[in-house]
């Protein structure tokens, strides 16, 4: 999403100032040149620093606070006992005393599923500010800024040392997530536990259960490696990238090789969506459990988390593994949690393409306030 928004803005940003460049070096009738070019560049550079920051935040809060806590809440049913009562109808079987004693004696006992927290973005902000305060939105925030950061510097150094080719791109990608596995699970730990007075670098998982997130940290990063290359070797494969470069190629096939790369294209784009759905999706989902699973008994979770994953897991100090397994992480996950996490999805989109558009147009408008209408002919 952020890659499509990315693309949205700049294709903007060039239209305006190829427009704006057309319209600077025009006349009035006094042959006077008008326009403002740096105004222009300063609310234009302004408007993109803006954007960038709105997204990041959107992303940040509710693709990753949110969309965590949505992958490990679990709902609570709270269980209400009723006391039968005689009953004073007319046609009410008529019992003796015995009887009566004898049938009002057992209580029904019923069960209410409690609606989770995280089924709206609003009750699950809520609840977050209600629970560690006004700042909560953006737990973790620290541990994502170092980690993006080291995974920066030590992606560029693996890839570097692995050399360019697009399979050690790859490598070097996977490795770097595997490297920094315990780093990302404290990330996981910071955002779903109740706030600590500890600081964040001294609640490091230990070693043990670092070992235990490797394999579920480097399926999830396989994954999203396939996203990226897959599309990109069937680009190569239907040979796509002349018609891309050269538009003119396209307009000369005829009618039903035009078609053929239409479909060609669309099975591109259609790969890495299938991809991201099928294999991103539950990855991230697995890996966020496992982690979970891996949280320090002395910290409680902000949402109600089933820590035995109905039964699955079973602590290390009564003989268990105290982790989840990436089958049972997947399982556990039932269907009502998945269509939030994908309505979240969803809601996450169209909040990313309305700032977007939001912005764009804000954009246009503080040129043509700079400008005047000129920018527009």
């Amino acid at each position: 999403m952020s890659g499509i928004a990315h693309h949205l803005v700049k294709r903007g940003i060039d239209a305006t100032r190829e427009n704006y460049r057309s319209a600077s070096f025009a006349q009035d009738g006094d042959n006077k040149p008008f326009g403002h070019p740096h105004a222009v560049a300063a609310a234009l550079i302004l408007t993109s620093v803006l954007w960038f920051f709105a997204l990041s935040a959107v992303q940040y809060v509710y693709g990753g606070v949110v969309a965590t806590l949505t992958m490990i809440e679990t709902p609570t049913a709270t269980a209400f006992k009723v006391d039968p009562a005689e009953s004073d109808e007319a046609d009410a079987p008529l019992l003796d005393g015995d009887e009566k004693k004898s049938a009002n004696t057992e209580p029904e006992l019923f069960y209410v599923k409690t609606k989770p927290i995280t089924s709206k973005i609003r009750t699950t902000i809520k609840h977050l500010v209600a629970e560690a305060g006004p700042w909560a939105r953006f737990r973790g925030l620290q541990v994502a800024l170092a980690y993006h950061f080291i995974h920066h510097i030590l992606l560029q150094l693996l890839t570097a040392l692995f050399g360019g080719a697009m399979i050690s791109q790859s490598f070097a990608a996977v490795v770097t997530a595997v490297v920094l596995c315990r780093l990302q699970m404290l990330w996981t730990h910071v955002v779903i536990s109740t706030p600590s007075e500890k600081k964040w670098y001294r609640r490091f998982p230990t070693i043990d259960a670092g070992k235990k997130v490797i394999l579920p940290t480097a399926v999830w990063a396989l994954a999203q490696q396939a996203t990226i290359y897959v599309p990109i070797t069937l680009f190569v494969i239907f040979d796509l990238e002349g018609y891309f470069r050269n538009p003119t190629v396209f307009n000369e096939l005829s009618p039903m090789q035009q078609k053929s790369v239409m479909l060609a294209s669309f099975a591109v784009m259609m790969s890495g969506i299938a991809i991201a759905v099928l294999m991103v999706f539950p990855a991230n989902v697995v890996l966020k459990r496992v982690q979970a699973s891996l949280l320090p008994e002395e910290n409680d979770s902000i949402v109600p988390f089933d820590r035995t994953f109905a039964g699955k897991v079973q602590p290390q100090v009564v003989g268990g593994t105290g982790v989840v397994s990436m089958l049972d992480a997947w399982k556990t996950f039932d269907w009502a949690a998945r269509f939030r996490l994908v309505k979240l999805y969803a809601k996450i989109f169209a909040i990313q393409v309305s700032a977007t558009v939001f912005f764009v147009l804000f954009a246009v408008f503080q040129v043509r306030m700079i400008n005047g209408d000129y920018i527009l002919y």
